[in-house]
């Protein structure tokens, strides 16, 4: 056919084309978008009538008017309209769609039973620093993709997830990977979830933990396009280049605000592409108190990239499982692997980073270094035993424990209670759970346990896992002390309710205080940080009646006793006691979130604007709901940095939220996560540590589990915060 026929064809239609089109188009079932978008080798005469692309040529070709229409399937299920001749779309639209006609292929149904959990990856074996995973729903691919692993030059684990299909011999394809690729771990699973779900059963079963950086690529046909192979090679080709991967993925992985690499134009940054996904992802980020905003989007397409660490963090908090994905129906859009796909974009931007495509990533320079803190401490809560006096006042064997697991949620997508995952429900009267705390915590990079100490008067209280401490010399368990010194009292926030355990600061308290730590001073796992100094906290000097005559017997105490110096800090608290304290009466101060950061500017419920949250709330919380990235943010600013004491440590929380403690009075942060702890550790290692007395950082805290102020395993997350702490500590 000459130019000047097919220019012809194009102008003048037939009569029964030209009504064809107009049916089209006062339908609404043809998606010009998709169409556009699903065929990029249309030619460019036709962007402005896709209507007459498809009715001229591009039905006849199999294209998809709309996601949910395949041309060819339609008159395979439909003979009685093949043998019409009618057009099988302009059948569907005059007829079809009144009778509930099949209008694509149906892949076949799914049961929760046929998904096996995989078993956790032997730690004997040694780990690549880097992991591909393939999932094969078209098994014909393997050759093409066992060719594309070969011309790479990085080491890799391999991961193959198989679909089970009808006329497809999974298990014989499983085998031939094993046999090919020894150390490959191969599983064959339901064609449930497309390529999603598969690779969300390998993060929730552990198998892609300890990795720099993982690629996933899948047997991506996309039959409604019209250039499906060859945009699948240009999506894998992007991100696996063959010779020169190696740089490529060494770069990406150094750079810590880049969250995924995918191929040139991959990178899809406009609201066009929501479709009809945005309930469904707001109900998924949700889950992980993340709200999207639905006047932006941006996410990486194509379900083929390398991510990093942090977004499985995140995937593995959404705590999905089988039943979670819709049963396959061949379904192109809306469903939850849809809009995975596009939540994983949010995913990155809640920890301040970003999706980068191959060119990007070879023009970026390298990121500066972050300093690491001279030294990082973290809180640590002792009331994980029993003891006479919780007994009495809560009930026979209370601990800790007791509230976390009575928590409750207040909100939609609140994830209350919070479990304990690697550790469980200790109990520190068994000294030996201590040790283990102590390896996890060095090896995430923190130096030292401020660990709380209740003497009231001379009385002790919650005193039996550090005395015990004392005894186990082998247990390596860096420490200090501080002084919890507020009144025990039942609304659990040391400022209101019935006083259960009063500190009176009885006369001479302070000499009789000093004296009485010097035993602890003298271990030797007792923290010196500069060397010479035993280190203390007091958490409330304020409440004392006097502050600088007792700090001052204090330390006319412990030089007496032949201590010598001692280093002495407080916490800045967020509520001025009676006695003011000066600046300069503590060598150091101690920024302890969320102590003075939030103000009732950041009230997403309950402040003075109103209550802006997304998520529904139960009608009974009269508690406090505020942002914790506003929290971020605040303070990462010169003005609130200014404000402190210029001998202050700087201060970070992973969380916060003491619904376990409080009920439906809570204090949450909304939209803590891994993310967002990783994005303020970023910040506060490059602008607030170098400015931090001896460079030092301060978290909040080790494993205060009823304020979900933890760095300990959880069910949800599982050790995704030491993770974060491990990549810059």
């Amino acid at each position: 056919m000459t130019k000047l026929k097919k220019a012809l064809q194009v102008l003048l239609l037939s009569p029964s084309k030209l009504l064809y089109i107009r049916r089209m188009k006062k339908s609404g079932l043809f998606d010009r978008q998709f169409y556009l978008s699903a065929n990029p080798l249309i030619h460019k005469v036709f962007h402005y009538m896709p209507e007459r692309h498809f009715a001229l040529m591009g039905e006849q070709a199999g294209l998809y008017p709309n996601p949910d229409f395949s041309p060819h399937a339609y008159l395979r299920h439909n003979a009685d309209v093949a043998a019409s001749g009618m057009a099988p779309f302009d059948h569907f639209l005059r007829i079809g769609r009144h009778e509930d006609r099949l209008t694509k292929d149906l892949p076949g149904d799914w049961t929760e039973n046929t998904v096996s959990v995989p078993a956790l990856r032997d730690p004997a074996v040694a780990q690549a620093a880097y992991a591909i995973v393939i999932h094969m729903y078209y098994h014909d691919l393997w050759d093409q993709f066992r060719a594309k692993l070969e011309s790479l030059d990085i080491d890799f684990d391999l991961y193959v997830t198989i679909t089970e299909r009808k006329g497809e011999d999974a298990d014989g394809l499983a085998a031939r990977i094993a046999e090919e690729y020894p150390r490959a771990r191969v599983v064959v699973m339901p064609n449930h979830g497309r390529d999603i779900f598969p690779f969300v059963h390998l993060v929730n079963a552990g198998w892609l933990d300890g990795y720099d950086a993982v690629c996933k690529f899948h047997t991506k046909k996309s039959p409604h396009r019209q250039d499906g192979d060859r945009w699948r090679q240009h999506l894998i080709d992007g991100i696996l280049p063959g010779p020169g991967t190696r740089d490529l993925v060494a770069r990406f992985a150094a750079d810590h605000e880049a969250a995924f690499w995918v191929a040139d134009g991959q990178h899809y940054n406009d609201t066009q592409w929501w479709g009809s996904n945005f309930t469904m992802v707001a109900q998924l980020l949700h889950r992980i108190e993340l709200t999207p905003d639905e006047d932006h989007l941006s996410f990486p397409a194509g379900s083929i990239y390398w991510l990093k660490p942090r977004v499985i963090d995140m995937i593995r908090g959404l705590q999905l499982r089988p039943d979670n994905f819709e049963p396959e129906r061949g379904q192109t859009d809306g469903t939850l692997a849809h809009a995975m796909e596009r939540a994983l974009g949010m995913l990155a931007e809640a920890g301040g980073m970003k999706i980068l495509q191959t060119t990007q990533l070879k023009e970026a320079k390298p990121a500066p270094a972050l300093p690491r803190p001279g030294l990082v401490s973290a809180f640590y809560l002792p009331q994980f035993h029993p003891v006479p006096e919780n007994d009495a006042w809560w009930g026979p064997g209370f601990t800790e424990w007791t509230s976390v697991t009575r928590a409750e949620a207040q909100f939609g997508g609140h994830v209350q209670p919070m479990l304990p995952a690697d550790l469980g429900f200790y109990d520190l009267r068994v000294t030996d759970v201590m040790g283990q705390q102590a390896a996890l915590a060095k090896g995430a990079g923190i130096d030292a346990f401020c660990v709380y100490h209740y003497w009231f008067d001379g009385k002790r209280i919650l005193e039996t896992p550090i005395d015990q401490l004392m005894t186990r010399p082998e247990i390596d368990f860096p420490f200090y002390l501080c002084w919890a010194n507020e009144s025990w009292r039942r609304n659990w926030d040391g400022l209101s309710g019935e006083v259960l355990m009063p500190q009176s600061y009885a006369p001479g308290f302070a000499t009789e205080l000093a004296h009485s730590l010097v035993p602890y001073f003298n271990d030797p796992r007792y923290q010196r940080p500069d060397g010479t100094r035993p280190r203390f906290v007091i958490y409330r000097p304020e409440d004392m009646p006097d502050p600088a005559t007792a700090i001052s017997e204090m330390r006319d105490a412990w030089r007496d006793a032949g201590v010598g110096e001692v280093e002495l800090g407080a916490v800045l608290f967020h509520i001025e006691g009676e006695s003011p304290v000066p600046a300069d009466l503590f060598d150091f101060w101690v920024e302890m979130p969320p102590h003075g950061l939030v103000g009732s500017d950041d009230y997403l419920f309950g402040g003075p604007e109103g209550d802006v949250m997304q998520a529904g709330v139960s009608p009974s919380f009269s508690g406090l709901i505020y942002d914790y990235d506003t929290v971020r943010q605040t303070s990462l600013s010169q003005y609130y940095a200014r404000s402190l004491p210029r001998h202050t440590i700087a201060g970070i929380m992973p969380c916060w939220d003491n619904t376990a403690r409080r009920g439906r009075k809570a204090h949450i942060a909304y939209g803590a996560n891994p993310a967002r702890f990783d994005h303020w550790l970023r910040g506060m290692l490059a602008r607030r540590v170098p400015a931090s007395y001896r460079n030092e950082l301060f978290i909040n805290a080790w494993n205060e589990w009823a304020e979900k102020a933890m760095l300990e395993p959880s069910e949800q997350y599982r050790s995704a915060y030491l993770s974060v702490l491990r990549t810059y500590l």
